[in-house]
């Protein structure tokens, strides 16, 4: 159940119009790294874990919730810094604000140009924000990832977080308004609140690497295959051991000749301290957990979502 309070969460203000900033924040309304883009991932994501990881349905309708929170936040920044332009074009009033900004050739031309560049703005919204990037490119549900496997999608969503947060780095370069950059610095901020929460989060599930059950070949996990021209480059990459599963990393400095003299990888593996038949039994083992947990988790009888 959602319940619109009309408060903002941050009390967003504008100084004064600026369609051009606005375009540009369209990519945090309906851009790929924006925010309706967050909290339908978010959203969509809670459903798979609903019966399994209660407490982690809760974290991700939070957080989703929230997002639409911020949503509301840029759209409503953007539908101030749009402040009079749809009346502006019907009236062309020479004493408000967008017309004042408007004084001289070059500037109504780069008005005209924004409006052909992004004409949702200017000709088919009526001034209020829509549902597309700064370059006018619709929405799409393929901004949204969902895989079913928590783990995956904790590490998803973090990703998602850490681009949210660098769009909103990059806009702050792209405005002098005070009030603005106070709305921009919330929001920034709030993406590395949200980053936190989901590393958090994923660190509870043990185990959680690799993603999924399958616990990868030991006869390909640990090569590090030098694919570049020129010179060697190493770091803890591709020497030393691997990070998570402590394996020491095999340098392939040829692959081409490595590929052929191991008939395409399927003989001659070279050292792992990885055990084959422990592997094995590490699926067994995890397969029968997950299949286990989530069977159990799962009602009896009839089935109901919610506790009254």
């Amino acid at each position: 159940m959602f319940y619109h309070v009309k408060e903002l969460q941050f009390n967003a203000r504008v100084s004064k119009p600026d369609p051009a900033f606005a375009t540009l924040l369209l990519e945090q309304f309906g851009g790929a790294n924006g925010e309706l883009k967050a909290a339908l991932q978010y959203f969509v994501q809670a459903f798979a874990v609903k019966q399994v990881h209660p407490d982690k349905y809760d974290l991700l309708m939070d957080i989703a919730t929230e997002e639409f929170s911020h949503l509301e936040i840029v759209g409503a920044t953007i539908q101030m810094l749009l402040k009079g332009v749809h009346g502006d074009l019907k009236n062309a009033a020479e004493e408000s604000e967008i017309m004042e900004l408007l004084k001289g050739k070059a500037s109504k031309e780069g008005f005209i140009h924004n409006a052909m560049v992004n004409p949702q703005f200017f000709n088919l919204s009526g001034g209020g924000p829509t549902l597309t990037d700064s370059n006018g490119n619709p929405w799409t549900s393929a901004y949204v990832t969902a895989n079913g496997d928590l783990t995956v999608d904790l590490r998803s969503n973090i990703a998602a977080e850490s681009r949210a947060k660098i769009v909103y780095e990059y806009l702050l370069q792209h405005t002098n308004d005070p009030h603005v950059k106070d709305t921009l610095r919330f929001l920034m901020t709030r993406e590395v609140a949200h980053f936190q929460m989901f590393q958090a989060a994923l660190a509870t599930i043990e185990p959680n690497f690799p993603p999924g059950v399958l616990q990868s070949d030991p006869k390909y996990s640990n090569k590090y295959f030098n694919l570049s021209n020129g010179e060697d480059v190493r770091g803890p990459w591709n020497e030393g051991k691997s990070p998570e599963m402590g394996e020491t990393w095999e340098y392939i400095s040829d692959p081409i000749e490595h590929v052929r003299k191991t008939k395409g990888m399927t003989e001659g593996h070279g050292k792992t301290s990885r055990d084959p038949k422990e592997v094995d039994k590490k699926n067994k083992e995890l397969s029968k957990k997950k299949y286990d947990e989530i069977k159990k988790a799962m009602p009896k009888g009839e089935a109901q979502w919610s506790k009254y």
